[in-house]
Parts: structure tokens; C-alpha cells; sequence
């Protein structure tokens, strides 16, 4: 057994979407290395939901795996609030659960944009309305954009970087929303990341990795660090804004 964590988030409960692999189970881990209990929802990979909570618990810390489909606005409220019930009170919610839509825009089907947008914006929604039924002053809403909504380098991306777009309106919504109660809303931005969805031995690496000023791709640690920075007492200052962590693509 290992002994309690303690950081800068002891004492905090948080709720990350689509835990179970890449930057959500990186984001998980990290957010328990600094102390919060974690929540995290899967909805195809209960094995690897399992091993990142047990990795927590192994470590001394607390978590949740909870099935929860991002398309199922029922199942999102209730993963939301069994994760405060359990754990006792919400104080982070990380809205990561994704997929990417590949394909020209004649390519794509109006099921293409259905099924992209209950992802990317409904389930964000949702979330974020049930979240907020247990979230008080000095909770944290971060979101998982892309740095597509800022630079799309080639074809078949537009309806990913519509959907990841209407992250950054809605969060900037959500900062004048939700400033007054003492809560913080922003965006984390990565690039071309080593995850299952794009690996960094795939088809397309090289040229990804061409676009970047530091000639490599991230890894989901990269970008947890950064959610971890905004979810604890560094980032109370921080809203309504969007942070690309994407070795420059952008730059």
C-alpha cells in the first residue's frame, strides 16, 4: 500500500472525461500525484479505466473508474454525480473524452456531424450543468480543445476544428458565467500528441512532426502538466482563456 498524497490539490475531487487512455489517463495519474481524489469516465475500455485506478490506489491515492458513454447525456449527469457522491463534493471537472472525424467535407454524413458535436459540445454541456450542482468557489472547468481550432495545416480536419472551436466561445461564456461564483473556465490546446487516436509512429507522424518547432511530438504527460497547473492554486487567476501546449505548431 502506498502512503497518502499529499500536493497542491489534497483535499480536492475531480472528474476527468474519457480517463481511461492518452491525455485522460495521463491527467488522471497526474491530477492524484498532486493529491485530489479522481473520478474518470470510459466507455469502451473498462480493463485500462481499471488499471489507471488501481495505479491511483497502488500510490496511495482515491479513485473512480465510471462507465459513461459521451453520447448519452443521461449517463454523463449521472457519472457526474456519483463521482461527488462517492468521493464527496466535485472541485475539478476536465472535459477530455474526444474522437476524430476524418474526411473532406463532401466525405462526411450528417451522422459524421451528430455524433462529433454530442461529443465535443453536448457532453461538455452536460457535464458542466451537472458538475455545477456540486461545484463551489475555486472549482475549475478545463476543457480539451486542439490547436486546430487555431491552425488546420491540411484537408479532412474541418468538422474536428469546428467542434473543438465551439470549445472556446463556450468557455469564454462560462468564465463571465461562472466568475462570480468563484469558478474558473479555460481551454488546454494540445498539438500532435503520442496517443492511441495519433501515434507517434504513424502514418502521418513525420509530416506532424515537420510542423513543429521542437521537431517531436508531445506526450500525454506534457499536456496533463499543464491541466494540473490550472486546476490548482496557481491557475485561481486564469480564465476564460484557451493554452496551446503543442511544441509550437502554432508558433
Amino acid at each position: 500500500m502506498g502512503t497518502e498524497l499529499k500536493g497542491a490539490l489534497t483535499g480536492k475531487v475531480a472528474l476527468v472525461t474519457g480517463g481511461s487512455r492518452g491525455i485522460g489517463a495521463a491527467t488522471a495519474r497526474r491530477l492524484a500525484a498532486e493529491g485530489a481524489a479522481v473520478a474518470l469516465t470510459y466507455r469502451d475500455s473498462p480493463e485500462r479505466a481499471a488499471q489507471v485506478a488501481r495505479d491511483i490506489h497502488e500510490a496511495g491515492g482515491r479513485a473512480l473508474a465510471l462507465p459513461a458513454d459521451a453520447t448519452a447525456p443521461r449517463a454523463i449527469g449521472e457519472a457526474v454525480d456519483r463521482a461527488a457522491d462517492t468521493l464527496g463534493g466535485l472541485d475539478i471537472l476536465v472535459n477530455n473524452a474526444g474522437i476524430f472525424p476524418y474526411g473532406e467535407i463532401d466525405q462526411l454524413t450528417l451522422e459524421d456531424y451528430e455524433t462529433t458535436m454530442a461529443v465535443h459540445v453536448r457532453a461538455v454541456f452536460v457535464a458542466v450543468r451537472a458538475a455545477l450542482r456540486h461545484m463551489g468557489p475555486g472549482g475549475r472547468v478545463i476543457s480539451i480543445g486542439s490547436s486546430l481550432v487555431e491552425r488546420v495545416p491540411g484537408p479532412g480536419i474541418s468538422l474536428y476544428a469546428m467542434s473543438k472551436s465551439a470549445l472556446v466561445g463556450f468557455t469564454k461564456g462560462l468564465a463571465r458565467d461562472l466568475g462570480p461564483r468563484g469558478i474558473t473556465a479555460t481551454v488546454v490546446h494540445p498539438g500532435s500528441t503520442d496517443t492511441d487516436m495519433n501515434p507517434a509512429d504513424g502514418p502521418e507522424a513525420e509530416a506532424e512532426r515537420a510542423l513543429t518547432a521542437l521537431g517531436r511530438y508531445g506526450t500525454p504527460e506534457d499536456v496533463a502538466a499543464t491541466v494540473a497547473h490550472l486546476a490548482g492554486p496557481a491557475g485561481a487567476y486564469i480564465t476564460g482563456t484557451s493554452i496551446t501546449v503543442d511544441g509550437g505548431v502554432t508558433a
